[in-house]
């Protein structure tokens, strides 16, 4: 069975509280997010947001997992992404598939709490998206590359990216790129924060000239 949501608001309208799904990932607005969902709380969170029509939040882990009750023992970041759900398949008795999208950063205000049955909820606020920046001449071997992954991608029937393909916007670029490179959460983490899309891709392009995966 799949089931499609109506439509969230935009990424700057959050609801309030924010449910939150903290994860051992950093996901960048418009990427894809898979997630497997069968505790009750995230059940709930999914039918809430899908009767809303609102997204959640997803914050990456910095200590502790999403079970973890004890006070001091669980800590996230407090930049995090709207998460959109798309499309939603029961794959078995109380177990969804979800498929969701990146939408906008928020901050965090104030301290999360948890619900009776374990949910996070949290203040936020809509950070602004990233502004509209072509990639610079010196960046195009790393678009390149990026066009060149993509396309090679597509012959092995994979699709990681969602299209439009904006290889003309240096934020579209710079993200994608974090979503591939092996580094550690708390280096996508910052990269994700930051707010200005084109030092975000300079970074980027010096760390694929650094591995020679770009050349030049």
């Amino acid at each position: 069975m799949s089931t499609k949501p109506s439509a969230p608001p935009p990424a700057a309208t959050l609801p309030q509280p924010l449910s939150l799904f903290p994860l051992n990932v950093v996901l960048f607005p418009g990427a894809r997010l898979a997630l497997r969902v069968f505790e009750a709380r995230y059940l709930d969170l999914v039918s809430d947001c899908m009767r809303r029509g609102v997204p959640f939040g997803v914050v990456c882990l910095k200590r502790g997992t999403d079970t973890t009750r004890v006070a001091g023992q669980v800590a996230f970041e407090t930049v995090g992404v709207a998460a959109r759900i798309d499309d939603v398949d029961s794959e078995d008795a109380g177990i969804l598939r979800l498929r969701c999208a990146g939408l906008g950063r928020f901050r965090l205000r104030g301290e999360p709490w948890q619900r009776e049955d374990g949910l996070w909820l949290a203040g936020a606020e809509a950070i602004a998206d990233d502004p509209p920046r072509q990639p610079g001449p010196a960046m195009l071997q790393t678009v390149n590359a990026l066009a060149e992954a993509i396309r090679k991608l597509q012959q092995l029937d994979k699709a990681p990216f969602a299209e439009p393909y904006r290889l003309d916007d240096a934020g579209w670029v710079a993200n994608r790129w974090c979503e591939l490179l092996p580094v550690p959460l708390a280096a996508k983490q910052k990269l994700m924060e930051l707010a200005d899309p084109v030092i975000r891709l300079s970074i980027v392009d010096g760390y694929l000239r650094d591995k020679k995966v770009v050349l030049g």
